[in-house]
């Protein structure tokens, strides 16, 4: 199941992020994943992720999350599951690429690392992801085409929030709770 949270204060004058708003509102969703809780936050404080796993496909630490990329450029926390890592691990492997997990996030992450957002046609699965690349300063936050996976958004005009649940958001100050015509559309 997993729970996946987090923070991107986007323009200068938005208040860094803070690392208690992310544990608190990550451990909101602790029944989503008993197993582990894992925290990033950015050198520069702008960007932080919340993780609580629910270990089912590698069950060692090496699976846990945030998960980072060899090099640091990506930073990812992932909920959900790719049925078809395996191939698509077997077709990265023999470029060259080196793994470190059995995970199917490690997966997501090399894909992400060599074709972009191109690489979410090639994924077959539930999930809700979110993808930090540190040299382009971009935030990808991204569902399965089915959209089983939920990952809901809270935009103040300054700070992007994230997360899991709804309820998990609502646990902060400043969440607008009213309506919002296009989401009814959605």
């Amino acid at each position: 199941m997993c729970g996946i949270n987090g923070v991107l204060a986007y323009r200068s004058n938005a208040p860094a992020v803070e690392k208690d708003e992310i544990v608190r509102v990550r451990d909101s969703m602790a029944m989503r994943g008993p197993d582990a809780a894992g925290l990033w936050l950015s050198d520069d404080g702008r960007v932080g992720f919340g993780h609580r796993r629910l270990s089912i496909i590698d069950l060692t630490p090496r699976g846990n999350q945030p998960m980072r990329s060899p090099d640091g450029r990506f930073t990812i926390v992932a909920k959900g599951e790719i049925y078809n890592y395996r191939e698509l691990r077997s077709d990265l492997e023999s470029k060259g690429y080196p793994f470190e997990s059995t995970s199917d996030t490690e997966v997501i992450l090399a894909m992400y690392a060599r074709y972009g957002t191109a690489m979410f046609s090639k994924l077959r699965g539930m999930f809700g992801i979110a993808i930090w690349d540190s040299a382009e300063r971009h935030l990808v936050l991204a569902r399965g085409p089915m959209g089983i996976k939920p990952l809901y958004v809270s935009d103040d005009g300054g700070t992007l929030r994230f997360a899991s649940q709804v309820k998990a958001l609502l646990l902060l100050r400043g969440v607008d709770t009213r309506p919002d015509p296009a989401g009814h559309v959605g």
